[in-house]
């Protein structure tokens, strides 16, 4: 296993640990309000640069799925689906002009990478053994 792979998982653990942590201070103050709420004009465009990121998810997780039968490549390709399923829900947010699915996308995100990256990292530690 590179050096580059075993860092990977741990940066990812970092992110979705920040992902989590976001929404939660969000909810305290107006931190990110404009962000979750900004105008019509870049809630459109935000909107439809994180639908397009979502279907360019979902094609690479396919790609991967098809492409490979290895275990730790099957939990990449289902760590793209969820991302992707947090992006569709931050895009169904920012055009309703709600900020409740943005702030679910982030979570959602969050957890999946907390997830996924712990399982990578058992898998690395029991390939090790």
């Amino acid at each position: 296993m590179t050096r580059a792979s075993r860092l990977s998982a741990p940066i990812l653990l970092l992110a979705g640990a920040i992902a989590i942590v976001l929404p939660m201070a969000a909810g305290r103050s107006d931190l990110l309000s404009a962000l979750l709420s900004p105008p019509l004009a870049a809630r459109v465009l935000l909107g439809l640069a994180a639908a397009i990121v979502g279907v360019v998810l979902v094609l690479r997780s396919a790609e991967r799925v098809g492409s490979n039968r290895d275990a730790r490549s099957l939990v990449r390709a289902v760590r793209l689906v969820f991302l992707a399923v947090g992006a569709f829900a931050a895009a169904a947010g920012w055009l309703l002009g709600s900020p409740v699915p943005i702030v679910a996308a982030l979570v959602i995100a969050g957890v999946n990478l907390l997830e996924t990256s712990f399982v990578l990292m058992v898998m690395a530690v029991q390939r090790d053994e």
